[in-house]
């Protein structure tokens, strides 16, 4: 795509905060909400009935009395206090969490007792390997750590800062958001991934913020083994107030696919969301069946799709680098979504796939909220990974 070509505004915002949730009256056995993940995504995606509220009394506090009352203090409400906020890199601090306090401890135990040796460096090597930044980012990190300091002191915290230094400089090259071609009309965006990676939830959010910047969306529900994830994408065309072109469960995918471009072709859309159904890099017949949606697509347009993105779920960690391989081979993979960087300990793989690929980072998911999916950024990223 030529450097020169008129790029759309980026469909994402600058960073959000949300919010902690405001405290609310004790209920009696409030039910616990439904997450929406492609995996586990129920036929309706319907909200089950609000609990009916119990009124329950409120003992009033009564003051105890006082011989001087002009003096006495006035207490504050706690009603008063409102929660602090919580930001987005709380958030995927949060998220990162197991990594990092896996990273942090383990580097505190090596550097707190113990000179700068080669057995130091070898045990660091090992502990950075295992949080899955990959064997090449782990060599300059070690590296970086040992050039002219052997035999001498170095703190934690001075270990911890070159660490997210090298993680910085490997992840800046490929923190690249997602901008839409205005030129094109649709541009089409084709998303693959393999089973439960959350492509259906990440093409809701991917319209919403679509919607709200101005734009026109049509989503296509390519997913045609899975009737939940048909009626899932519904449900998100609903919300968003997006067309959705969908079929009955069972029918030709690239057929599907024609019939959602052609759509939106004729209504002069900006964007086409396009679904596909998981499946596992290794299956032959699953990945022919991905190539003809492509070239079925190019019938149409001979420059379609215009982007292809692989969803990857975070906790599937050394795993995630052979389906970069494959996707990128077999389907033209131009971008990556991480998504479940909810608390998995395994977050690091995301450094040594842009290591090893260079492919564009488009976005990171950290919860199930249309706001919990943001543009990557390096450098929050490798504080979060740090503990910096």
């Amino acid at each position: 795509m030529s450097e020169q070509r008129e790029k759309g505004k980026g469909f994402f915002a600058r960073l959000l905060g949300g919010s902690q949730p405001q405290p609310q009256p004790q209920q009696q056995q409030p039910e616990k909400p439904v997450e929406e993940t492609e995996a586990n995504a129920p036929p309706a995606l319907q909200s089950a009935p609000e609990p009916e509220a119990v009124d329950v009394p409120v003992p009033v506090p009564v003051a105890a009395p006082v011989e001087d009352p002009v003096a006495a203090p006035v207490p504050v409400p706690a009603a008063e206090v409102e929660p602090q906020p919580r930001g987005w890199f709380q958030k995927l601090k949060s998220g990162l969490g197991k990594t990092s306090a896996k990273l942090t401890s383990g580097i505190t135990d090596l550097f707190s007792k113990r000179k700068l040796d080669a057995a130091t460096l070898d045990d660091l090597e090992d502990l950075l390997i295992q949080a899955d930044l990959g064997i090449a980012t782990t060599g300059r990190i070690t590296d970086a750590i040992g050039k002219g300091r052997f035999e001498k002191g170095i703190s934690a915290d001075e270990v911890r800062a070159i660490l997210g230094s090298e993680v910085e400089r490997v992840l800046k090259p490929v923190a690249k958001p997602l901008e839409v071609d205005a030129s094109r009309k649709p541009h089409v965006i084709m998303m693959v991934g393999v089973n439960g990676t959350g492509k259906t939830t990440t093409i809701g959010k991917l319209a919403q913020k679509l919607k709200a910047e101005g734009k026109s969306v049509v989503l296509a529900a390519g997913d045609t083994f899975r009737a939940a994830a048909i009626d899932q994408l519904k449900v998100w065309g609903e919300r968003t107030g997006c067309p959705v072109v969908a079929r009955q469960v069972g029918e030709d995918a690239s057929g599907l696919a024609f019939d959602a471009l052609k759509q939106a072709q004729a209504t002069g859309a900006d964007v086409l969301l396009l679904d596909t159904a998981g499946r596992l890099q290794n299956k032959q017949a699953l990945m022919e069946e991905l190539e003809k949606v492509i070239r079925v697509l190019k019938k149409l347009d001979s420059t379609a799709p215009h982007d292809v993105i692989l969803v990857l779920d975070a906790t599937t960690g050394q795993n995630a680098l052979q389906q970069v391989e494959v996707f990128r081979d077999r389907a033209g993979v131009t971008g990556l979504v991480m998504t479940k960087l909810d608390g998995t300990a395994r977050g690091g793989i995301l450094v040594a796939i842009a290591d090893k690929f260079g492919l564009p980072v488009h976005a990171i998911g950290v919860g199930e909220g249309a706001d919990d999916l943001q543009p990557f950024e390096a450098a929050e990223f490798a504080r979060a990974i740090a503990g910096t």
